[in-house]
């Protein structure tokens, strides 16, 4: 088996990959579904009123998350997850039976998503910690490549289907499909072989084990700089099923099957990052940065396109770009954080990134409905490269590196550590560990993706 699949070797991994897609195919119909019944039935193609819909939606990250990392680091992860898992799935049929029925408000949704938010705020640390149980460390980068690589095949699938499933029948059907597939997750963790699984430090009880999480991460330079980048990222990128819907219907005058497709073209490039993104040993904080400066261009472009067809192959490296930066964080920041911190760590790390969507979603949505969707979508392109910018420009400043580009057949990013004898200082005062212990890659010292660099280090 390749590189890029090799976590797929181990059975448990193998049912979770398998039953997460089939969960993550429902939920990306859901959201298109959702989505769709808000703009075209509830309301007359309110932008605000979707954006309201995926604010209450992500609340719940901003509010719950360092409870819920807590949770993750106590608790039987296993046994978590499958009652976040049947939560969601009791929300989808709810949403669909009200639908049916066509007794279906918009304050039912609101309602629904922000329990939806709730329900998906307690299962997204446990839901990311749980696959370090299921591999060993040197393959969890892999395993979070595989994860994204799961979640962006449903997104390709996903919003087809139910733009064709919405145009045919209606948007309560959908509902009704994702509510089902909720069961493959619970099946699959139920079937799991429970002694091949990696048992992690377990937090203990204690007071003020927040702020020893939060304390961590302030002293954690490396770790401050992704989670700046990636809140300005959610807030303000990070919004494609309201931008598409928004750019699908006002802009190019798109039904369901249009607004789906879009979709699923963005999925083509995400997919293309998370198989990627499955190949590399050891992300950096360098890509992550990268990234966002490729996400920026890519959307800004898109924007400017004339067509539909101009713009959904745009979609293309929209989705390259914003994949490879959500994994590449993502991976970063599990592969260097102490296992029994971990969980809340990723806790804090998904409470700004999935918690800073409120913030922004409705400010995208009203410029949207005014401004039209174009600037809705500038506005992110601005907004997350001088994100970007700032970072990179601190990064160089404080950790004393020297950026230069050879120019050839093949560019070349060098990075130079310019103090210390050519090394770069510790990372926020102190050396962050892998798994609690002194990383040791190779015999080299690793690089800045929450690990000691090496002193002289060039990649592309």
């Amino acid at each position: 088996m390749s590189a890029t699949f090799s976590s797929l070797r181990l059975s448990n991994y193998r049912l979770w990959f398998a039953a997460a897609l089939v969960a993550n195919i429902g939920t990306w119909m859901q959201r298109v579904g959702q989505d769709w019944l808000v703009l075209t039935h509830l309301t007359e193609n309110s932008g605000t009123a979707v954006g309201t819909v995926t604010a209450l939606q992500f609340l719940p990250f901003l509010l719950l998350s360092p409870y819920a990392g807590l949770l993750a680091d106590r608790l039987p992860r296993r046994k978590l997850l499958m009652a976040t898992q049947g939560a969601m799935g009791v929300l989808a049929f709810v949403l669909a039976a009200l639908t049916l029925a066509e007794v279906v408000e918009l304050w039912h949704v609101y309602a629904l998503a922000f329990a939806l938010g709730i329900a998906s705020a307690l299962d997204g640390p446990v839901r990311q910690t749980f696959v370090a149980e299921m591999v060993p460390p040197e393959m969890l980068p892999n395993a979070v490549g595989l994860n994204s690589a799961s979640f962006n095949a449903a997104r390709l699938i996903g919003p087809g289907i139910s733009g064709l499933l919405v145009a045919a029948v209606g948007t309560g059907w959908v509902f009704l499909i994702n509510g089902i597939s909720f069961g493959a997750t619970i099946v699959a963790l139920a079937c799991m072989n429970t002694n091949t699984l990696r048992t992690l430090p377990v937090a203990p009880r204690g007071r003020g084990q927040i702020r020893d999480a939060v304390r961590y991460v302030r002293g954690r330079s490396d770790l401050v700089v992704i989670l700046a980048v990636m809140a300005v990222m959610s807030m303000f990128g990070l919004n494609f099923q309201l931008t598409s819907a928004m750019m699908a219907r006002i802009e190019f005058g798109q039904g369901a099957g249009g607004f789906g497709l879009l979709g699923s073209v963005l999925a083509i490039g995400s997919l293309a990052g998370a198989l990627l993104a499955a190949r590399r040993e050891r992300p950096r904080v360098r890509l992550v940065l990268g990234a966002g400066f490729a996400f920026a261009v890519a959307t800004a472009v898109g924007a400017l396109m004339p067509t539909f067809w101009s713009y959904v192959a745009l979609t293309i490296p929209v989705g390259l770009a914003s994949l490879t930066m959500m994994t590449a964080a993502n991976a970063t920041i599990q592969t260097s954080t102490d296992p029994v911190l971990r969980g809340r760590v990723m806790a804090l790390y998904m409470m700004v990134f999935q918690g800073a969507t409120p913030i922004g979603a409705p400010i995208i949505g009203w410029i949207g409905e005014h401004w039209g969707p174009r600037w809705a979508i500038l506005l992110g392109s601005v907004m997350v490269f001088a994100a970007c910018a700032v970072a990179t420009a601190w990064v160089v400043r404080n950790w004393n590196l020297s950026l230069r580009v050879h120019r050839g057949r093949r560019p070349v990013l060098e990075v130079v550590y310019l103090d210390h004898g050519g090394q770069r200082p510790d990372v926020g005062g102190q050396k962050p560990d892998v798994g609690g212990q002194k990383p040791d890659v190779g015999g080299q010292k690793p690089d800045e993706g929450g690990q000691k660099p090496m002193a002289s280090r060039s990649g592309p």
